[in-house]
This record gives structure tokens, C-alpha cells and sequence, in this order.
């Protein structure tokens, strides 16, 4: 049984949207303090953003005697951490034991035609990896060595080893629980299996609060983190290139080559991801790889000081969890490991086995943090540009690169481009199929028109507390989604043993 609001609801909300959007817009021209734009940044930083913050990122060293009086754990760090942890052995270490054969599948020799689905593995893979791999590979990763030293990305690839059972779990029970819209699109994700799964074991109620909860964040993440902030950080981007470039434009072409995209759902989304995914990644990784060719003398001292300050035996035990601390976090943010976004687009994969779905999704944490992001951070560390002040991401990230391709800012600018358009077309996937949950599918365009809304006023918009707001919701996704994976996990590791049995007896074959 699913949740849905009454249909007539679309109406106003949709109208609620566009009184929104249309105040925001008249606040552009206001000029006093007492603007439109003023007053709603002023309510969602005192009512939403503070409050939201405080929860979210409640230190949880409440008990230390002052000599970690400097070390932060806020709790859903340690949320998201220790739940990967429990998943790593819950699940055996399915991460480590099942590589090998989850590339088989993203390569496609275990497809089948008759499969019910939307999308392929690998497009199930590119649509999710479009969304993780974007501007916190690129700045977030930059930001992380600039606050806890070189030791934050040993912890930052630890994170994403454990991450990558996180997504196992999730997305195999999205596909574990997955249904059809009347249009015959898949619904699947933490408003599913929160919903039905937990009902199932006799948590009904907990499961519809949870469910609702999970919702409602996604919509507002989607609108946000995975929209307005991204196409307003690509525009800042890009306007440091081309200065000519103003925001209205800038705004009106990325909502329509998204809109070109995003209202063929999924289908069309997975075929652009599976082609823009590869190529951004491909682009950066040769770029790193030629930055650290130039250094190759440098890269054994490199590697030295990441992993010996892991541990930072000179900083004492607060120094070193503070050092662990930065890694997680930012690990975190990059590869949404445990918010369960990516379980919306892994359930719409073509496949009769949840499981197997699950494992394709393991790889994501793998390529953009052990991947990708370690190769930022070690192009950072040999530049030893981390130390010069910068605190902005991007352009120490820039800055790094540019010690070796004088032209790199161009390419970036480039790369923070295709990254926020890919992130943008997925999250709108992931609102879209949430707000369908509520209002029913025929609302999908209502959805769609209004994201495309605010891709338009991203460049032109500076709402910060709302875009705060935003942010915080798609971190909070975790606190429903986790909860609910972790008393459903159980049901995981049993569907995992029965296929996992069938894999290594011979009995499941390739089908190429």
C-alpha cells in the first residue's frame, strides 16, 4: 500500500510554487532590507535552517573532559559511518568479494531483454553516478585537505569502502520493493520500502512516518542542492571565464537542455547519463593523470604524509579523530552513500534479481571517491597549494592544476559544467518520482515545469539560507532512510546468500 495526497492538492501547490517563484523574482529588484528576498532568507534561517542544522550536526563529543575540545562529530556523520559499518559485516563484506562479478553485470552479460524495467545496469549505474560525481569531487575534496590536512583523504577513502555497502543495501531494496505507476513507470526507492517494507515486519505506522518524511526532503533537495545550487555554482564558474556572460542566459540555456532531457523520464535520462557520465569522467581522470605524471618524483612523499597523517600522532587523539572526522563528512557529501537517493534510479533497472542490482551499485562509492576524488586530493596534496589560504574548492582545485596546464581553469570550468547538468537531470528523477508518490502521476509535468523554474532562476538567485535549507534536507534523507535499511537488512543479507549461493555453484549463468 503506497501513500498519496488528495489529486485536487496539485492545484494549489502548484500555484503555491509559482506565488513563491514569482516573489522571489520581484525581490531581485527590491533594494531595502526589508525586500521579500530578505524576509524569506531571514524566516529559513531562523526557523528552518538553524533548527534543521542543530539536529543534523549535534556534536556528539558532548561527554569530553576538554581535551578534544577542538574535535567535532556531528551526529550524522556518525550516523551515516556507523551504519556503513554495520552493513560492511552484516553483509559479509560483499564489497570486497563482489567486484569482480558486478562489473560482469554493468558489462551486461547477465542481461535479459524480458527483464522488467526502464533502464539498463549501466544506465541504472551512469543516472546515479551523474548525480554523486560532481562539484564535491572537484571543491569538496579540496575543502576537506584545507580543513584536516592530507591524512582526510585516507579517511575519505575508508569512508567510501564502507559506503559502498550502504548502497548495496539500499538499492537492492529498491529493487526488493519496487512497483508500477498507472503509467507503467517503476516507483521504487526509500518511499517504498520504508512504506512497505516496514509494514511488513509490523511497523506500519513507523514506516509511513518515515516514508513521508524521506519525501518530503527529496522534493526539497531536488529543487535545491540538486538543482538551484548547481546550476548556480556552474554559472559562477563560467562567468569567471566569460565575464559576458549574464545570468538570465545562462539560466534559460541549462533549463532547456535539461528540459530536453528530464520530460523523457527516465528512459531518456539514462541514455544522456550513460553517454555524459564516461566522457566528464574520462576528461578529468586523464587530467589528473597528467598532472601527476608531471610529479611522478613527488607522489611517494605524497603518499606518505596522506597516510601518516591519517593518524596525526602529532595532534594527540583529538587531532587524529578530527583529521577522521573531515574525511567521513566529506566523503559523505560526495557519494550519498546512505541517503538513498540512488535507490530511485537503481529500482528502475531492467533485471528480475534485487540483488544483483544492488551489487551494480556498490561500484558507485568506489568510482567517486576511491576513484575520482583520491585522485583530487593527491593532485592537491603534490601541487602544496593546501596550505596557501585558499578557501575556496574549486580554485585551489584549479590552482592545483594549473602548476602543470597553465589552460586547466577552462577545462574546469567545462567539467563544473557537464558535472551540475548531470547532477541536475538525475535529482530531477529522483523529486519527480517522489512527488508522484504524493500527488499521483499525472502530476509529473507539474513537477517538472516547476524544476525547470527554478534551473532558471539558479544563476540569478542568492537565497542563501533557502539553498542551506536544501542542502540539509538531502543530508536528512539519511536519518529515515537508514533507520528503516538497517531493520530491513535482515531481508538483504537472506536474498544476498540465495543469489550469492546460485552465483558461485554454476547454477546462474550469463546470458552473453
Amino acid at each position: 500500500m503506497s501513500f498519496r495526497l488528495n489529486q485536487r492538492i496539485v492545484g494549489l501547490a502548484s500555484a503555491a510554487w509559482a506565488l513563491w517563484i514569482c516573489g522571489v523574482a520581484a525581490a531581485q529588484s527590491a533594494s531595502t532590507e526589508d525586500s521579500v528576498q530578505a524576509q524569506i532568507n531571514a524566516y529559513f534561517a531562523d526557523y528552518l535552517v538553524t533548527p534543521f542544522y542543530r539536529v543534523l550536526f549535534w556534536d556528539i563529543w558532548f561527554w569530553d573532559n576538554g581535551a578534544l575540545q577542538e574535535t567535532k562529530l556531528p551526529a550524522i556523520v556518525a550516523w551515516l559511518a556507523s551504519a556503513a559499518l554495520f552493513f560492511t559485516f552484516r553483509m559479509g563484506f560483499i564489497s570486497l568479494r563482489a567486484v569482480r562479478h558486478a562489473v560482469d553485470v554493468v558489462r551486461g552479460r547477465f542481461d535479459d531483454e524480458n527483464h522488467p524495467g526502464d533502464v539498463s545496469h549501466f544506465q541504472a549505474l551512469s543516472s546515479a553516478l551523474s548525480a554523486t560525481v560532481g562539484l564535491g569531487n572537484i571543491s569538496g575534496v579540496a575543502i576537506a585537505i584545507t580543513l584536516g590536512g592530507p591524512g582526510a583523504t585516507f579517511w575519505m577513502i575508508v569512508a567510501g569502502f564502507l559506503g559502498m555497502t550502504s548502497k548495496f543495501v539500499e538499492c537492492s531494496l529498491g529493487q526488493m520493493y519496487r512497483t508500477f505507476d498507472d503509467h507503467g513507470h517503476v516507483l521504487g526507492g526509500p518511499m517504498r520500502y520504508l512504506d512497505v517494507g516496514l509494514a511488513e515486519i509490523g511497523r506500519p505506522r513507523l514506516g509511513r512516518v518515515l516514508a513521508i518524511a524521506f519525501t518530503f526532503m527529496c522534493i526539497g533537495g531536488s529543487f535545491g542542492g540538486g538543482n538551484m545550487y548547481q546550476v548556480n555554482q556552474a554559472f559562477a564558474m563560467v562567468h569567471a571565464v566569460v565575464p559576458a556572460m549574464p545570468g538570465w542566459l545562462f539560466g534559460l540555456i541549462m533549463a532547456t537542455i535539461v528540459g530536453a532531457v528530464i520530460i523523457g523520464g527516465i528512459e531518456r535520462i539514462g541514455s544522456v547519463a550513460a553517454v555524459v557520465v564516461p566522457v566528464m569522467c574520462g576528461i578529468y581522470v586523464v587530467a589528473c593523470v597528467v598532472m601527476l605524471g608531471s610529479n611522478l618524483a613527488v607522489i611517494p612523499a605524497a603518499l606518505a604524509k596522506i597516510v601518516t597523517e591519517a593518524f596525526s600522532p602529532e595532534a594527540g587523539l583529538g587531532g587524529a579523530i578530527g583529521v577522521l572526522v573531515v574525511g567521513f563528512q566529506r566523503a559523505a557529501f560526495s557519494n550519498e552513500a546512505g541517503v538513498g537517493s540512488a535507490s530511485i534510479a537503481h529500482s528502475a533497472a531492467a533485471t528480475d534479481e534485487p540483488i544483483r542490482e544492488g551489487l551494480v551499485a556498490l561500484l558507485e562509492p568506489f568510482i567517486d571517491t576511491i576513484v575520482i576524488c583520491a585522485m583530487t586530493a593527491l593532485v592537491v596534496v603534490v601541487s602544496g597549494l593546501y596550505g596557501s589560504g585558499e578557501k575556496d574548492g574549486v580554485r585551489l582545485t584549479s590552482a592545483a592544476f594549473a602548476t602543470v596546464i597553465p589552460w586547466f581553469p577552462y577545462v574546469l570550468s567545462v567539467a563544473v559544467f557537464f558535472f551540475a547538468y548531470s547532477t541536475m537531470i538525475s535529482w530531477s528523477y529522483y523529486g519527480e518520482r517522489c512527488w508522484t508518490m504524493l500527488f499521483g502521476p499525472n502530476s509529473s509535468l507539474t513537477y517538472k515545469l516547476t524544476f525547470l523554474a527554478f534551473t532558471a532562476l539558479g544563476p540569478i538567485l542568492q537565497l542563501g539560507a533557502v539553498l542551506d535549507f536544501s542542502d540539509l534536507m538531502i543530508l536528512g534523507m539519511a536519518l529515515p532512510n537508514l533507520i528503516g535499511a538497517v531493520m530491513l537488512s535482515g531481508k538483504v543479507r537472506a536474498r544476498l546468500d540465495d543469489y550469492w549461493g546460485r552465483y558461485t555453484s554454476g547454477e546462474m549463468k550469463p546470458t552473453k
